[in-house]
């Protein structure tokens, strides 16, 4: 059987790692190092590499790929599968395996290539996104598409949604993918250049939320980094985390400023932003854990927080 070394990192990945155990013969996987986690800063290892070891599969951490692949060249792989690993593949490992290097991108290419695809689909307001398998090339998410496959993003989906949706997706294309490869029947459509877009990694400055934007564009931006990183503002020169909002009806606060707190109740924080008033209904207060509006107001006095602007 074919030997297959898978290249990833993230939880995405570890779940379509899972699928390719149970159905091929993977023997070996190249993850990130292990990061320092929480508050205690406990070394941890990466999702990618715990289903690894939980296979009896070997696992290689490169702190710079480019510089030390010869133990990824010396498992004589006869085809490398990549999905969300977090390095740049050189062209001495690309060009190695006999079927190819192919990866798993969570978009539809050419759209979104980069490394936050799936936060970046909600942010910007895409009514669909999916998966697409290619053939990997020194550019960033730039080969030959192999296969690919769509999923409606409904207003109900946050990050963590999507990105499961997605991993399963993924999993089950790379599976109904792979035989083609294998018998190298598989289809290369080359991307279309003029229908490129970016989705590079997120920054501090697209977690911070500006309520001059309109209130479905702070929707999108909450739900497009919701859990993690989790977009914020600023209360009282404090950092207020904002995971969950509603799209209020209430567009009649004339008398408002940009940012001003027009209302509280057990629904929502009512803020004024471009086009109307914006519900936040989930926060995670500074010092504090994440909590429903409903809750946070039983502890504090509403009329001290109507007029506060949100910064």
């Amino acid at each position: 059987m074919e030997k297959i070394v898978f290249m990833g990192t993230p939880d995405f990945a570890a779940s379509i790692l899972e699928g390719l155990i149970e159905n091929y013969n993977v023997v070996g996987v190249v993850s990130q190092p292990d990061k320092k986690v929480g508050r205690k800063q406990i070394l941890t290892p990466p999702p990618v590499k715990k289903v690894a070891m939980e296979h009896g599969i070997k696992v290689l951490q490169p702190t710079k790929i480019k510089d030390e692949y010869q133990e990824i060249l010396n498992l004589n792989p006869d085809l490398i599968i990549t999905c969300a690993y977090g390095q740049f593949i050189p062209k001495i490992i690309l060009d190695y395996p006999s079927f190819g290097c192919i990866n798993v991108h969570p978009s539809l290419l050419p759209k979104l290539r980069g490394g936050a695809p799936i936060h970046k689909a909600i942010i910007d307001g895409y009514d669909k996104t999916g998966v697409t398998i290619m053939y990997m090339d020194e550019k960033m998410d730039s080969g030959d598409i192999i296969s690919a496959e769509e999923t409606k993003i409904e207003l109900t989906d946050n990050l963590e949604i999507l990105q499961e949706r997605l991993s399963v997706l993924g999993k089950d294309l790379l599976l109904k993918t792979l035989p083609s490869i294998f018998n190298r029947t598989n289809q290369r459509i080359k991307q279309n250049p003029d229908e490129v877009t970016f989705a590079y990694n997120i920054t501090k400055e697209e977690e911070h939320i500006d309520f001059s934007k309109t209130k479905k564009e702070i929707f999108n931006q909450v739900r497009g980094l919701n859990p993690i990183p989790g977009a914020y503002c600023l209360l009282n020169d404090e950092v207020l985390k904002i995971y969950n909002t509603d799209l209020s009806s209430n567009n009649l606060l004339k008398d408002k400023k940009i940012g001003e707190i027009s209302n509280i109740d057990k629904r929502g924080i009512g803020v004024k932003t471009q086009d109307g008033e914006l519900l936040i209904t989930e926060i995670k207060p500074f010092g504090k854990k994440r909590m429903l509006v409903k809750d946070y107001i039983n502890g504090i006095k509403k009329e001290d927080l109507i007029g506060k602007l949100l910064k």
